[in-house]
């Protein structure tokens, strides 16, 4: 059938029940899929293929397989087991399999009669008697069915509830055949020619049905020249929405700031310490954005123990100065507590009041920080998400800061950010992290953001040395603690129980409590976790600071903030089952005096191959910037920045990591589109993008 005569516009109006076979009921289905339009169903690309071109013997077939095999029904029942099932064997005289349905009907059973054949597709695995496959795609006949020779590879698509790959790959053929002509190609000619790319049109119908002789490894890697075309229009998709973000966001106002890098030579001189180069030049480069009229966007990445606080301290000072209110977001309650802390002992010699509120605030003392914020009294406040609940208002809030931004979601940003708009102003926002971002990621894929790195750490400090042991050595681990604490030292034993609830993770931590007391009646061990009531965390950890606690044995709640010199010992207990930056942030908490520290990591066996390359990574080295590559490389963005509000969690078909040789030639075609071809960026970001570009305005 020949393509339907529509308006090249209307392909990325036209509604999926266009496609003949989709009536509202489908189409409500495929909108779960983020398929609405005839062009979303176009851009719906496979995850994978299978080779169906070839049919195996049976008696060659392996588990773990995927293959095609013939065979004839020799025996079809219903089985109640723990499951009903409905088991049907076939053979070919080569061997014989099962085929197990869990879901079946009257009609099912009756076609897979004895002495009929059938040809299904599926993952081999072994059965309770022999191999078998589940719920394989299958096709019954009387006769044995000829091997016809298919014309291509097997497409798998993402899938939801009430829609099949059979289903599917019936509606998007049809899409292809009837309205693939309709796809505007929107990259320009000069840039086709220069990266020797194949048109859109061609790639989009490769891609969803490669030839029999495609290079099935490239396909699998996703760096067929048909693949790469198209994961670099939705890569120049995402930075162009990134850019106009940039644009728009240029065109509100903000609170001009007149600070210059000698005013704040007080609060410098009032630190016990001396700000590092890196510190001074990335505070000089917040005050040119604060000394602007538009609202300041900056992301201070650093390692940690880089001083990122330091330097958020001195943009509160300069919009202190300036008569405007700032307000520190912290993930966590623990964290917010020290950064309050930190805040108060660097500001109070200036004078500036510094205010503290979360969830748990006592009601007498929500109700003096509230009103204090209400009339400007109050210049700076530290929080968790309270900072942004209702009841909370300012009197002019002109700097937000976040630390870790990522564990917030965008509604809760967004949410913190409204309450500085005041006559029609934004508060500037500095955004801090210590899970730092490849270089050419941030240019590409955070160009709505201006980024800062503190690229060096305060003098004196030195290297975490990291040692991975199994967990058949814990009793040489609980020595080691021993003698450390023996010599005036303290250590960290942190217990991680994922995807648990909070109180399991508790109970856990203090089971370990125990049984460290009892192994080392000599040592003074103590316990936190994020159950406890604030006033208990706040005890133990001033009892740990000031060294009348050895071990503190704790759950993930230490990640982030928490700062004791003394600290020299960090234990990881199942540190298999941490991410990468996850681990960083933990070995981040000791090493912060002048003492050699050292970071175990103790593991369960058999380690999984991630979590092996993991764990070897984290030893090789303890440059945060080299741990961002390997993070990227492992598990690609991550939620770096929250990083659904830009959809980068939501790639079709690029992968940051393996992809990131293209970053460049994309800013640089970015510039070209928005110089020479504006008209087509809003087509290429609505293609891709959609409506996730929406929550880029945080």
């Amino acid at each position: 059938m020949g393509a339907r005569k529509v308006k090249r516009e209307t392909i990325t109006a036209l509604p999926v029940t266009a496609i003949r076979g989709v009536g509202e009921q489908v189409g409500g289905k495929l909108q779960r899929l983020g398929i609405f339009t005839v062009q979303d169903l176009l851009f719906h690309l496979p995850l994978r293929y299978q080779d169906r071109t070839r049919v195996t013997p049976i008696g060659a077939a392996r588990p773990g397989a995927e293959v095609s095999v013939i065979g004839r029904v020799e025996l079809s029942e219903v089985a109640f087991r723990r499951r009903r099932s409905l088991l049907t064997r076939i053979s070919d005289g080569t061997g014989a399999l099962t085929i197990r349905l869990f879901h079946f009907s009257k009609s099912q059973q009756t076609n897979l009669s004895r002495g009929r054949w059938v040809r299904c597709f599926g993952e081999v695995r072994r059965g309770p008697g022999a191999l078998e496959m589940v719920h394989p795609e299958y096709q019954v006949s009387d006769a044995h069915p000829q091997v016809e020779e298919r014309a291509g590879l097997t497409p798998v698509y993402p899938l939801t509830a009430g829609i099949g790959q059979v289903a599917l790959r019936r509606l998007v053929a049809r899409g292809i055949t009837d309205y693939l002509g309709q796809v505007e190609e929107l990259l320009p000619e000069a840039v086709l020619d220069v990266l020797e790319y194949p048109m859109l049109r061609e790639a989009l119908a490769y891609v969803h049905h490669p030839s029999t002789d495609a290079d099935q490894d490239r396909l699998a890697k996703g760096t067929h020249p048909a693949q790469q075309r198209l994961a670099f229009e939705e890569l120049l998709a995402h930075h162009l929405s990134l850019r106009l973000i940039r644009q728009r966001r240029q065109t509100h106002r903000a609170p001009q700031f007149g600070t210059r890098l000698h005013d704040l030579d007080a609060f410098w001189a009032q630190l016990k310490f001396s700000p590092t180069a890196a510190q001074r030049r990335v505070t000089r480069e917040i005050l040119h954005d604060l000394g602007r009229p538009q609202p300041m966007l900056r992301l201070v990445q650093g390692d940690v123990g880089s001083g990122k606080t330091v330097v958020a301290a001195a943009a509160a000072v300069c919009a202190a100065k300036n008569g405007v209110q700032t307000a520190i977001m912290a993930p966590t309650e623990l964290l917010a507590e020290q950064h309050a802390r930190n805040f108060t002992e660097w500001l109070a010699p200036l004078a500036i009041d510094v205010g503290f509120l979360s969830g748990r605030t006592a009601a007498a003392e929500r109700r003096d920080v509230h009103a204090r914020l209400l009339n400007g009294h109050l210049p700076v406040v530290a929080g968790t998400h309270a900072l942004f609940q209702s009841g909370v208002e300012f009197a002019c809030l002109g700097l937000v800061i976040v630390d870790e931004q990522h564990r917030f979601g965008v509604d809760q940003r967004l949410a913190l950010r409204d309450k500085g708009r005041n006559r029609d102003q934004r508060p500037h926002q500095l955004i801090m992290t210590a899970t730092p971002i490849p270089r050419t990621l941030a240019m590409t894929f955070y160009a709505d953001l201006d980024v800062s790195s503190i690229d060096e750490l305060p003098p004196g400090r030195k290297p975490v040395q990291t040692v991975v042991v199994p967990e058949a050595r814990r009793r040489d681990v609980v020595c080691r603690v021993e003698r450390a604490c023996a010599q005036g030292r303290q250590a960290y034993w942190v217990c991680p129980l994922i995807d648990e609830s909070d109180t399991l993770q508790a109970q856990a931590a203090t089971d370990l409590a125990a049984r460290l007391s009892e192994a080392l009646p000599d040592i003074r061990v103590e316990l936190i976790h994020g159950r406890m009531k604030p006033t208990d965390k706040d005890q133990v950890m001033q009892r740990f600071r000031v060294g009348d606690v050895d071990l503190l044995v704790a759950t993930t709640v230490i990640e982030v903030g928490v700062d004791v010199p003394n600290a020299s010992l960090m234990i990881i207990e199942n540190a298999e089952r941490l991410g990468l930056s996850q681990l960083h942030q933990l070995r981040g908490r000791v090493g912060r005096g002048r003492l050699n520290a050292c970071c175990v990591l103790m593991y369960r066996s058999p380690l999984s191959g991630h979590a092996r390359v993991r764990l070897s990574a984290l030893k090789s080295t303890t440059d945060g910037f080299e741990i961002a590559r390997h993070d990227l490389e492992l598990r690609g963005p991550g939620e770096v920045l929250g990083t659904r509000q830009t959809g980068l969690q939501t790639l079709r078909v690029a992968e940051l990591a393996r992809d990131r040789g293209l970053f460049p030639t994309v800013e640089e075609v970015g510039r070209l589109v928005l110089d020479r071809y504006p008209d087509r960026a809003a087509p290429l970001i609505r293609r891709w993008v959609g409506e996730a570009q929406a929550y880029a305005h945080v």
